[in-house]
């Protein structure tokens, strides 16, 4: 059984997500017109999402590291709302396309939570560091 550490599950999961869009584009591509037309923009929003969180494992900083995931999360909303197109307008295997809406719609809600509470653990770790650098000035002004 693998362990999931340092957000390696969500990583896999983005991962997955973008290689069933491949496969759904694959039967867009095939049944021609305007569901062909569509897939470039899949493609391009899906990868870019799996993309994104495999890079922010690397981030410079925690500002990088949070932008990275809102980028990938606007990415993981443009494939969501790309995929109820598709799921609506008849494109594509329906199965696989309400599936894939409903696996995008989750995935949001997951990065969203993941940029949230690391944003909170941020600026609990600037005051934190603030609570700190003022103590010290009061420490060396009593001493």
């Amino acid at each position: 059984m693998a362990t999931y550490e340092g957000g390696q599950d969500i990583r896999n999961r983005a991962f997955d997500y973008a290689c069933r869009v491949v496969g759904f584009c694959e039967h867009l591509s095939a049944g021609g017109g305007v569901g062909r037309l569509m897939v470039p923009q899949l493609l391009n929003c899906s990868l870019s999402f799996a993309t994104m969180l495999e890079e922010a494992p690397a981030a410079e900083s925690d500002a990088d590291f949070i932008s990275k995931y809102c980028i990938g999360l606007k990415e993981c909303r443009e494939s969501w709302t790309r995929m109820r197109v598709c799921k609506r307008c008849g494109k594509g295997p329906s199965s696989d396309a309400q599936e894939l809406v409903c696996e995008a719609s989750e995935l949001i809600a997951i990065v969203t939570t993941i940029v949230k509470n690391k944003r909170r653990n941020v600026a609990v770790k600037k005051a934190a560091e603030k609570a700190e650098r003022t103590a010290a000035k009061r420490r060396l002004l009593n001493s």
